[in-house]
């Protein structure tokens, strides 16, 4: 199959896939379009949202419509690294055997990864990172494709891990969920608390979903969106040359290198599902927000005026 027969599948697949996740999950479109995004590039996503937005079931959704295998952990203050990554235990035959454990799957949902000490955390994000964890030195290669769904409460303070800018700058997308209208809503309670059970269907394989990230990485991109991104990138970070008075009034660190990468990566997502060949620079400002909102640390000034996150990026673009 060519290129522009495996694009114009992958359009035509797509729509039918947010279709079949609009069954379960009512609203939220702008978060389904990221999770899917970070999917088909072969990224992870972060999605911040207080309880009840229907995180977890969302996941599990998308999970189950891409034919992927899919695994939830609850992380929790008392999670050891071995609880997720697998341990060697002692056979029958006094050997020792290696039990994967939940780490090992295509789609992992790290439910509340703030809930959970460092070590377990960094346990996670090596995975997330190397595609591979070494238990007593062995080395095991997790499947592909690999992708870490992680969820954050951000009401929740006390007892909680919050992750480094180190770790959060490996999460491709950070995803905010807010509450949905009055008619989503009313939408929701109508379909969840009734007798009827929604039937998916299944429209990708693994391997399948490989093969869209090889393509998404082969859409050419040209030399002045390359720049816009990286430019984007580098207007975040205070006291570098050409830096807006914006940023270095009201942030402490920007985004690094990886942020151009992703904003690069994220617009040949973003124009593939629209059924083009190549981004645009539009294609680039339609994904910033998602891929910088986690990158940039505001400091004291902004907080105290109310200065958002948000705020500071749009007027960036």
């Amino acid at each position: 199959m060519s290129d522009v027969a495996a694009l114009e599948r992958l359009v035509e697949k797509h729509q039918v896939l947010k279709q079949e996740i609009a069954k379960v999950i009512v609203g939220q479109q702008e978060v389904v379009d990221q999770v899917l995004w970070s999917i088909y590039t072969g990224g992870h996503s972060l999605l911040i949202g207080v309880p009840g937005l229907a995180k977890t079931l969302m996941v599990n959704t998308i999970a189950r419509t891409l034919g992927l295998d899919f695994k939830r952990i609850q992380f929790t203050p008392d999670l050891m690294p071995s609880d997720i990554l697998g341990s060697e235990v002692l056979d029958e035959n006094r050997r020792f055997q290696f039990v994967k454990g939940p780490v090992f799957a295509n789609i992992i949902l790290a439910d509340e990864i703030n809930r959970t000490p460092p070590k377990t955390q960094a346990a996670l994000l090596e995975a997330m990172q190397e595609k591979a964890v070494t238990i007593t030195g062995q080395r095991h290669q997790l499947p592909r494709p690999y992708f870490v769904l992680a969820t954050q409460n951000p009401i929740e303070q006390e007892g909680t891990y919050p992750l480094p800018e180190a770790q959060l700058d490996r999460f491709m997308f950070a995803i905010e969920l807010t509450y949905p209208s009055v008619e989503e809503e009313i939408q929701v309670v109508k379909s969840t608390t009734d007798d009827r059970e929604v039937a998916l269907q299944t429209l990708f394989s693994a391997e399948e979903l490989l093969e869209v990230q090889h393509l998404i990485r082969r859409i050419p991109v040209p030399d002045n969106v390359v720049r816009y991104a990286v430019e984007l990138a580098q207007k975040t970070r205070p006291g570098q040359a050409g830096a807006p008075d914006l940023v270095n009034e009201y942030l402490d660190w920007g985004a690094g290198p990886r942020a151009s990468q992703n904003l690069v990566l994220a617009a040949k997502a973003h124009a593939a599902v629209d059924g083009r060949f190549s981004p645009d620079i539009a294609d680039v400002q339609a994904v910033s927000m998602g891929i910088l909102r986690h990158r940039i640390l505001r400091n004291y000034k902004a907080e105290a005026e109310g200065v958002s996150d948000a705020d500071i990026i749009r007027k960036l673009l």
